[in-house]
């Protein structure tokens, strides 16, 4: 079964472009680590006038998607987008998980 998940994060304003960038040239790793987690449909959408970032995935398995964050790969990408956004002590995006009120077949 298919899970939706939305969530919103932040980036810093004068960070745009290089977040983008960034995405652009996703780590090979990183890629594969989503892959292998069940991640699929992956978007992440801009406001710039606020700087907050709305991601949209679809994941095979939440459990199994959420072991992504002990990965070395996913550890690497933490650090490296650490300047550009809002993050956790453990250098993680700071992530608000969002309920789906609707959905469109």
């Amino acid at each position: 079964m298919t899970v939706r998940v939305g969530q919103l994060m932040h980036v810093y304003s004068d960070q745009y472009d290089e977040y983008e960038r960034r995405h652009n040239n996703l780590f090979p790793e990183m890629k594969k680590a989503l892959k292998e987690a069940g991640a699929h449909n992956y978007s992440i959408y801009l406001d710039k006038k606020t700087g907050n970032l709305f991601a949209y995935l679809e994941v095979d398995d939440v459990e199994k998607y959420d072991q992504i964050s002990s990965t070395p790969a996913c550890k690497k990408w933490w650090e490296y987008m650490e300047p550009l956004m809002d993050t956790n002590p453990d250098k993680s995006p700071v992530t608000i998980d969002l309920k789906e009120v609707f959905h469109l077949d």
